[in-house]
């Protein structure tokens, strides 16, 4: 069964044009949730994961299985369950009727899911040099390779530091690919001459379809390389290295080429690693990446919200399939680096992270001990979770008592008032992911 997003939605009616919505009944409450883990083998082991630890495992000295990431949503790959019943949520929103719960506007846009689907991921080592496809693209992969592609939709998405975060993101300008051609011969080697030179002719004020195409070209010719090519230019890459460290301090990115070595020994990853923007985020600093940019995901822990999708186009760092030639050509190749997401404060201990899509957007609140606050109703679905403290979140219907600790999750339908106290003895930090407050005005 499919999605039933990015499908037909020329049908869908606008927020406005909707009749007016009645109040939602009392007894639909607040339930809480239970997520799924996802095993990926760059996880953190066992305890050391914060995965691990708000889904309640790697307890045990012994499980040393690595806890990547918590899913909290409707997508089939891994839905959230009720906590109390086992139910899945996508199960128990369509028998109790997506428009009540989800609100009008949301399902007469997106049916009977929850447009976003929210994560924590817990990073110990390099994800795979990747991008999400946009709607038209995701369709037609979803068709051509259900099984690798496993729904049609896009996937744009933001991740909010919850520790210090690293990424590469993005390709970097032309000025600085001028210095990575310069300045390291096994990657200009794999480039080749030809699409070297014009890219070191390159103005960059030109910046538009001529720089794109040549690095366009430049970056296929590297990923398309032979497997023998790439690992000698990788063994070249360390040793010189490493040779160098011992008369001159490194760089940051290729201190990080080395690490990403030792993770993917081989990889062409490792190369790939200089044309793309390297980013760190502190706690609190996020970052939104659309459909079609490049992205690699390095290490520490963040929450992460999506439009509900699964769909990934691997080319690097991974053991897992890689379709390159669909990588290559689906990438947008801008060269800015990317902005980096503070969020607006939008009431004491509350700050929102709005992206420039439509199906989330996602609240921070930091409560102190003591402390209260009041998360006003809005017309669409939302799921609250607990990341550090404890306290009690009240509604205008509990369907159980409403103490609040770190790993609960709770499902909080449209239409619905929620107040969060903090009584323990330390900060309560918990986050909100919601549909996108624009979708609604």
């Amino acid at each position: 069964m499919g999605l039933g997003l990015g499908m037909g939605l020329g049908n869908a009616l606008a927020p406005s044009e909707l009749e007016p919505e009645p109040e939602p009944e009392m007894a639909r409450g607040v339930l809480r949730l239970s997520g799924a883990v996802q095993h990926y083998e760059w996880g953190r082991r066992g305890g050391d994961s914060l995965v691990a630890r708000l889904a309640g495992g790697g307890g045990g000295e012994d499980d040393r299985r690595p806890y990547a990431e918590l899913w909290m949503g409707t997508h089939p790959s891994a839905p959230s369950s009720l906590a109390a019943s086992g139910e899945s949520l996508r199960e128990w929103l369509a028998r109790r009727g997506p428009a009540a719960l989800l609100g009008r506007a949301v399902a007469a846009r997106w049916g009977g899911d929850l447009p976003f689907l929210f994560k924590v991921l817990s990073v110990a080592k390099a994800l795979s040099i990747q991008a999400h496809p946009d709607r038209e693209l995701a369709r037609a992969l979803h068709a051509l390779r259900p099984a690798t592609y496993r729904d049609g939709n896009h996937k744009p998405e933001m991740a909010v530091a919850v520790t210090d975060f690293r990424a590469l993101c993005g390709f970097v300008g032309i000025q600085e690919l001028k210095d990575v051609l310069r300045t390291v011969p096994e990657v200009r080697e794999l480039v080749g001459k030809e699409e070297a030179a014009k890219l070191m002719a390159a103005k960059e004020h030109d910046g538009g379809v001529g720089v794109r195409s040549y690095l366009q070209s430049a970056f296929t010719k590297l990923m398309t390389a032979s497997k023998e090519t790439v690992s000698e230019a990788v063994l070249k890459l360390k040793s010189r290295l490493n040779v160098d460290r011992k008369v001159r301090t490194l760089t940051k990115k290729e201190q990080l080429v080395l690490s990403l070595e030792m993770q993917y020994p081989e990889d062409v990853g490792v190369l790939a690693a200089f044309f793309f923007n390297y980013v760190k985020l502190s706690p609190g600093e996020a970052l939104y990446i659309g459909a079609n940019e490049p992205h690699a995901y390095l290490s520490g822990e963040c929450v992460e919200c999506m439009a509900t999708s699964d769909n990934v186009v691997r080319a690097g760092l991974t053991p897992k399939y890689i379709d390159v030639q669909t990588l290559c050509s689906m990438l947008t190749y801008n060269q800015n680096f990317p902005e980096i997401l503070r969020g607006v404060p939008i009431q004491a201990h509350v700050t929102r992270y709005t992206p420039p899509s439509e199906e989330f957007e996602v609240d921070r609140c930091l409560l102190p001990p003591g402390e209260s606050v009041t998360m006003s109703p809005v017309p669409g679905p939302s799921i609250f979770l607990v990341v550090t403290g404890e306290g009690e979140i009240e509604a205008d219907s509990m369907l159980d008592q409403g103490n609040a600790k770190h790993g609960d999750v709770f499902f909080v339908p449209a239409h619905t008032e929620v107040r969060i106290i903090c009584s323990g003895p330390g900060c309560m930090q918990l986050y909100r992911a919601g549909v996108n407050s624009t979708f609604f005005s």
